[in-house]
């Protein structure tokens, strides 16, 4: 375990001494606040219509869920720039051999590049949550839902962040590791729109192959247990397969 922190610490630092890290928050950012200003900006005109009516709408469904799907719109484009140079840099600079050759095993490594990337993640999430603060300052939303829908993105983030480190690991290139990762990101995405069209037998894989069906009810606040199997499945099976792809550069020389 402390090969496997010592790693994710020396992502996370190369993440952020470069200006590669405050680039990507930015850039998730600046999106999430305009889709928070819009949602925000559309409850507070609905309110004032639904009080001279005598009723009320609820900001966690109204402006919370419609935010939280968005960002997991963004994360879309954002993840293959986490993940791109991952392997591919070591790869490109030469020190993925010293790093084959010490003492650590494949899977410290790899959970030591996973971790790190999520960390990158993870502050990336934790900067949004100044605009959730927002609405508590000025209103009472429900705090489970939040954190449900948080827990969601945590676990969407951390599907692709698997598959990211597996493409990256094929090769020494970061432009083709990102543009590859994106398209693989885009099927998982899109995959689900064919569910009705595919027919009896598919249409049910393609609609639980969707990564996007499995956070809808992250984002309505419901964390159901075959939604969080379903990621933590994907992402140890990502894991596992970029294990056998290191292995085989390990053997490679």
């Amino acid at each position: 375990m402390r090969n496997v922190l010592a790693i994710a610490q020396k992502e996370l630092r190369s993440y952020f001494s470069s200006p590669m890290a405050y680039v990507i928050i930015g850039f998730f950012l600046l999106p999430f606040g305009v889709f928070f200003y819009l949602y925000l900006q559309a409850f507070v005109q609905q309110s004032l219509q639904m009080a001279q009516a005598g009723g009320s709408i609820n900001i966690n469904q109204q402006v919370i869920r419609y935010v939280l799907q968005n960002a997991s719109v963004i994360i879309l484009f954002i993840m293959p720039m986490i993940t791109m140079r991952t392997y591919s840099e070591e790869k490109r600079s030469g020190t993925i051999e010293l790093l084959l050759t010490s003492p650590i095993s494949d899977v410290e490594i790899i959970l030591g590049k996973f971790f790190g990337a999520l960390g990158l993640y993870g502050a990336m999430l934790a900067v949004t949550l100044c605009y959730m603060a927002i609405l508590f300052v000025y209103g009472s939303p429900e705090w489970r839902p939040l954190v449900a829908g948080y827990l969601g993105l945590l676990l969407m983030g951390g599907t692709f962040l698997s598959i990211g480190l597996l493409i990256s690991s094929t090769t020494s290139n970061q432009i083709v590791a990102g543009v590859v990762t994106f398209v693989v990101f885009l099927l998982l995405w899109i995959i689900g729109w064919f569910a009705d069209s595919a027919g009896p037998t598919l249409g049910p894989i393609t609609s639980y192959l969707s990564i996007t069906e499995h956070f809808d009810d992250f984002s309505k606040g419901i964390i159901d247990t075959k939604h969080v199997i379903y990621y933590l499945s994907f992402i140890t099976f990502g894991l596992f397969l970029t294990a056998k792809s290191v292995d085989t550069e390990r053997w490679r020389g």
